[in-house]
């Protein structure tokens, strides 16, 4: 086995040791770190940005019930956030072009967008809006 792939699954299980991953993250993960440390080590990091990026997972099965996968990285997260994305260098707007997305996609977990859309439904702010804006009249 090459030292890149040792150094790979070193970091991997590592990463794994410290929150759960499925088998489709780990293995993909571990493709990319030894393709990324291999690639550092030989000099040709700007040959691997000039080649079609693949993603971690397919972009239609990115969004499940409970989590949000990066395309960038692979990792799971319940919110895909701006800052998360600032690491890879983009913005919502352009990862969700990037990888395909409408504009109007929210990168949250289906399970926490439904949460949040009752819970807004409960609060019904736009019918204290309307009273407030009422009773100023």
């Amino acid at each position: 086995m090459e030292d890149y792939m040792k150094q790979a699954l070193e970091i991997v299980k590592a990463q794994a040791g410290v929150r759960n991953m499925s088998e489709e993250e780990i293995t993909s993960m571990v493709q990319a770190l030894s393709q990324k440390l291999k690639n550092l080590e030989e000099g040709t990091q700007e040959q691997e940005e000039q080649q079609e990026q693949q993603p971690a997972v397919d972009p239609k099965k990115a969004i499940r019930e409970k989590s949000v996968i990066c395309l960038e990285c692979g990792k799971q997260f319940k919110v895909l956030t701006k800052k998360h994305l600032a690491t890879h260098g983009l913005t919502p707007a352009e990862y969700k072009e990037k990888w395909g997305f409408k504009k109007t996609q929210a990168l949250i977990a289906k399970s926490l967008a439904r949460e949040r859309k009752k819970k807004m439904q409960e609060m019904q702010l736009w019918e204290r809006r309307k009273k407030k804006s009422g009773g100023d009249q």
